[in-house]
């Protein structure tokens, strides 16, 4: 991913990366809902095994491009969001609320005062 901008390799890995850990923070809520709590944590922490590898090198190749540790954080938190609405409505059948927009909206607020 060497010829693409630092950003965008940064933002692509953090996708990556935050639907492993979607799944090992809340996929167990449908799945394994007749286990044990132990069996899910086990389970979870398999997969967010996963998404360190990913948030790991993400935040390495932002930084050394010259990201902010501040504009990582951003940067991570409307990548979670931007993944967590379509897993709650699409995997876990949660209804659509006008409150994500709202949320969102917010994010973006966070993202100009951030990277102004």
């Amino acid at each position: 991913m060497n010829g693409f901008p630092v950003t965008l390799q940064t933002v692509v890995l953090l996708v990556g990366s935050n639907v492993f850990m979607t799944f090992a923070w809340y996929g167990h809520l449908k799945n394994l809902a007749d286990r044990p709590w132990f069996t899910a944590a086990l389970i979870s922490w398999g997969i967010a095994l996963f998404e360190y590898l990913l948030q790991v090198p993400a935040n390495r190749v932002g930084h050394a491009g010259g990201l902010s540790l501040a504009q990582l954080k951003i940067t991570q938190e409307v990548v979670t969001l931007a993944v967590f609405v379509p897993f709650a409505v699409l995997y876990m059948d949660q209804p659509f609320k006008l409150d994500f927009v709202w949320a969102g909206l917010c994010m973006v607020g966070a993202v100009y005062f951030i990277f102004r």
